[in-house]
């Protein structure tokens, strides 16, 4: 699959299943992540893989935190919290770990390593495998970071859900690009 074709075709499948991405594969698709453009070289990501039976701790995770951040949250939702790591054979969380450094903020630091998911689910895709991106709560949620070992200021860029595609994935959206492309060619006004 060329270049082009992989950022176009791109799709977050309904549903993955078994097998995941293989360590030759997953080496290929960590490769690809951390090739990303990063100003200063920090490599500021930071990739966890939870895989197997990890994913049941990490659903106890999600549900300790949802219960933490929603005491009054009903068993229904936690169970469901609880489940979402089983959703996939494989999941990369997708962290930054800031610096602090005078010449690159914190912004270009996240927005690097949100290349490097990008990146992951492009390769992912280019292997044959599918890849759903998400975040919700539990990207924002300080449990959750501190279960990840993460500080305070360090961010969750997302949680990649890893595997085979499970019947025919949906087709990638077609977007326009000219409704959010404008053509600069001077301020309207120089001076003001």
């Amino acid at each position: 699959m060329d270049t082009l074709e992989a950022l176009t075709t791109r799709a977050s499948p309904r549903q993955l299943v078994e097998p995941a991405p293989d360590e030759a594969s997953l080496a290929k698709i960590l490769a690809a992540a951390v090739a990303v453009p990063d100003h200063g070289r920090l490599r500021p990501w930071r990739f966890f893989v939870v895989r197997g039976e990890a994913r049941q701790r990490f659903g106890d995770l999600l549900a300790d935190a949802l219960r933490k951040r929603e005491p009054n949250a009903p068993q229904q939702m936690i169970d469901g919290e609880r489940a979402k790591p089983l959703r996939a054979p494989l999941i990369i969380v997708v962290a930054t770990k800031l610096q602090n450094h005078p010449k690159i903020p914190a912004v270009e630091q996240v927005i690097a390593t949100g290349l490097a998911a990008q990146h992951l689910l492009l390769a992912a895709h280019a292997l044959g495998f599918g890849g759903m991106w998400r975040t919700g709560a539990p990207a924002y949620d300080p449990v959750v970071k501190q279960g990840l070992g993460l500080a305070a200021e360090d961010s969750i860029i997302g949680f990649i859900y890893l595997g085979t595609p499970a019947g025919d994935p949906p087709p990638a959206k077609k977007l326009d690009h000219t409704a959010s492309t404008v053509e600069w060619t001077a301020p309207a006004t120089v001076g003001a």
